[in-house]
């Protein structure tokens, strides 16, 4: 049952929360080893969050799931892990999530407890309301990117995110959210209704749409982020803006992979199984690195 119990928490999409260490590294602060412990803990409550939400998503799923063809074979869909042991598992994961997040730091634990509501509301709601079920993920991104802040607010006071990163967060999380509805609606077709009514209302030329205008959006806001004066003076020189071509070859590699590739459905799994891609992040992770840290 354990790794019924773990498959069903996704821990492959955990890579998500990465986005926790955002503060401790945009502040220079990565060789600071208090720092980046309250970071790996702030990781790990939205790692306990995110399994929990994951759990009420299959729960509130199952029906759909069923008859799904791959998502059948999920552990709670095909039978295999019991509904009410999920149900505990995920309370206990959010309960624990939420009082590590509190113990931390008050601000983090509110940060925490948004990113939980808002998760339960999109499970309960939000994904059945055209546009803003992908909205709803790109936000539950900003809030990680503001939690990387918060997490570290009770030993650090004035580390703060510049506002264009987390517009550019925001931007990129609706450009996966996009694609990802994109590949739903091609994989399953006339019966994309059924497995989610709101694919009803995506007709492709409406995403494809769409995610020209994110796809463009994304790669301005960071383009601004690296030249903004705040971004300049945090760093103490410009050259941030050196490290565009790689967001820009990312977003384009993801496009190639989306229209060319008919992928798109696992956005995290694509992030780090696409050779090109992952080598892409690597480099533009060691040159940020390098020019936040140059010494």
């Amino acid at each position: 049952m354990m790794p019924a119990l773990l498959k069903t928490m996704r821990p492959v999409q955990w890579t998500k929360n990465l986005v926790l260490f955002a503060g401790v590294i945009f502040a220079g602060a990565l060789d600071e080893p208090e720092l980046l412990g309250l970071a790996t803990a702030g990781f790990l409550v939205f790692c306990l969050l995110s399994g929990a939400t994951y759990i009420l998503n299959d729960i509130t799923d199952l029906r759909s799931d069923r008859e799904h063809p791959v998502k059948r074979n999920r552990p709670l869909a095909s039978g295999q892990l019991p509904v009410l042991t999920a149900a505990v598992v995920a309370i206990v994961a959010a309960g624990g999530g939420l009082a590590l997040a509190y113990r931390i730091y008050p601000a983090f634990g509110h940060v925490a407890l948004g990113y939980l509501a808002l998760n339960v509301l999109y499970s309960l709601a939000l994904r059945h309301m055209v546009v803003l079920d992908v909205m709803a993920i790109a936000v539950g991104f900003v809030l990680r990117a503001v939690g990387s802040v918060e997490v570290l607010a009770g030993q650090r006071p004035g580390i703060e995110l510049s506002p264009w990163l987390l517009v550019c967060t925001f931007f990129l999380a609706l450009f996966l959210g996009l694609a990802k509805r994109r590949h739903e609606v091609l994989i399953l077709g006339e019966g994309a209704a059924k497995h989610r009514s709101v694919l009803d209302h995506y007709p492709q030329p409406l995403i494809d749409a769409l995610i020209g205008v994110v796809t463009a959006s994304t790669v301005v806001a960071y383009a601004i982020y690296s030249i903004w004066p705040g971004t300049v003076a945090k760093v103490g020189s410009a050259r941030l803006v050196y490290t565009v071509p790689f967001v820009v070859y990312g977003v384009l590699r993801y496009l190639y992979l989306v229209y060319a590739r008919g992928k798109g459905g696992q956005p995290a799994r694509s992030l780090v199984s696409d050779a090109p891609l992952a080598i892409n992040i690597a480099l533009w992770i060691a040159a940020v690195v390098l020019i936040i840290y140059p010494r």
